[in-house]
């Protein structure tokens, strides 16, 4: 079990590492070192954190509070409201049967038990941000280290493996992004034009549990439609309806357009990866299981790996690749892991840029070998001019040592 929690840890780490990268990389381009940008970054990150925090909890706390004061209260209002109708009067029945303070007393017991599960779980938190810094600090050590555990032939479907995998998990992570916020102005919107007390809080906590997948619109909705409550049952009533026909509208609109393109899996596979995922991890299992299922299956792609039920192979593609590995192995021979690795990446970068634009990769390939010869050759000469001013600046420092040591000369 706990070799099964380092894996997770490590992969969490991995997907935040390849989530923040291109906002590093961006900084670094625009000037800014990659250790100041990366504090940056981080420091962003949890200004945000502890803001939503600070708006959700202590709202939401407070109102929890009043619910559990307000249940019995509640409930003879529900039960009033619900016998109205004969068609109701069995469900006011069995409200009228619950043992509500029992129920409470429970929940509160299984809330305390939970604590130290909850404590864990911000450890491994902590651990896995601090993992996925210091990935981002030293990512050409630890990408040369990867690279230099796999033979140099496969290094390019290599570059080719990562680049998708950093484009799967960047869109994944603004999908959810894009939903989240979708459901938190919508739910601020509705609660706010019924004046439901802690609007912003409960919208809040909507963006944030609408990222679990299959309950994550339960969680999100049970929370607005109790503070609904609050006001009137005809309000709650509405709430509910909105929030679900949002979820309808999520669910089978909003989802396919945003996550359609990046992870291309089908309906039936995302299913047996969540089932999947969920059975393993739970919650965390089930966040996980779409960009994990969308990286094997682009794995399998770019490998190449000839699965029974397909047809022949490509045998242009098998050629493109061939030839790009050749120019690739030319290009490296001799050169440590990581600058092998930086060469691998802007090669498969530009093949990609050019199959983008419709040109034939055959054809261009000339000019990409020429283009990044040219940067690699510029990068040599700012490492060996480096190296020279380190040299003269340890001779400097002999010289230093060497006239502090002789002897003064007598008069």
């Amino acid at each position: 079990m706990q070799l099964w929690t380092v894996v997770v840890v490590i992969t969490v780490a991995l997907v935040i590492a390849g989530t923040l990268n291109p906002m590093v990389t961006w900084l670094e381009r625009r000037g800014l070192k990659r250790g100041p940008g990366l504090l940056l970054i981080f420091l962003l990150l949890l200004i945000i954190l502890a803001g939503l925090l600070l708006l959700t909890i202590p709202p939401l706390a407070s109102q929890l509070m009043r619910i559990i004061d307000d249940a019995p209260r509640m409930r003879t209002r529900a039960i009033n409201w619900l016998n109205q109708y004969a068609i109701t009067t069995p469900l006011a029945n069995s409200i009228k049967s619950m043992p509500v303070n029992e129920m409470m007393k429970t929940a509160g017991d299984h809330l305390l038990g939970y604590s130290q599960d909850v404590m864990s779980a911000i450890g491994y938190g902590i651990t896995t941000m601090f993992l996925a810094f210091y990935l981002l600090a030293d990512s050409k050590r630890a990408t040369g280290a990867v690279y230099a555990l796999v033979p140099r032939a496969y290094h390019l479907r290599l570059a080719r493996i990562l680049m998708e995998l950093e484009h799967i998990v960047g869109g994944y992570m603004r999908g959810q992004l894009i939903t989240s916020a979708a459901i938190t102005v919508f739910t601020f919107g509705l609660l706010s034009a019924f004046k439901v007390d802690n609007a912003l809080a409960l919208a809040i906590f909507a963006g944030l549990t609408d990222v679990i997948p299959f309950v994550g619109g339960i969680i999100a909705s049970a929370p607005a439609v109790l503070g609904a409550a609050g006001q009137s049952g005809t309000v709650a009533v509405v709430v509910l309806i909105a929030m679900f026909v949002y979820q309808e509208f999520e669910t089978r609109i909003l989802v396919p357009r945003i996550y359609g393109r990046v992870l291309r899996l089908s309906p039936a596979v995302v299913l047996v990866a969540l089932l999947i995922g969920g059975t393993l991890l739970g919650i965390l299992g089930a966040l996980l299981a779409l960009p994990i299922a969308a990286g094997l299956q682009m794995i399998v792609r770019e490998l190449r790996v000839e699965l029974p039920g397909e047809g022949t192979p490509d045998v242009q593609v098998r050629a493109r690749d061939e030839k790009a590995e050749a120019v690739y192995e030319a290009l490296t021979a001799g050169a440590p892991a990581e600058q092998a690795a930086v060469i691998a990446s802007e090669l498969a970068h530009a093949i990609k840029d050019t199959e983008a634009h419709g040109a034939s990769v055959t054809q261009e390939l000339p000019t990409v070998v020429a283009t990044i010869t040219a940067r690699e050759e510029a990068r040599e000469e700012a490492r060996e001019g480096a190296r020279e001013i380190a040299r003269e600046d340890a001779r400097d420092e002999a010289r230093e040592e060497a006239s502090s040591s002789d002897p003064p000369k007598d008069g």
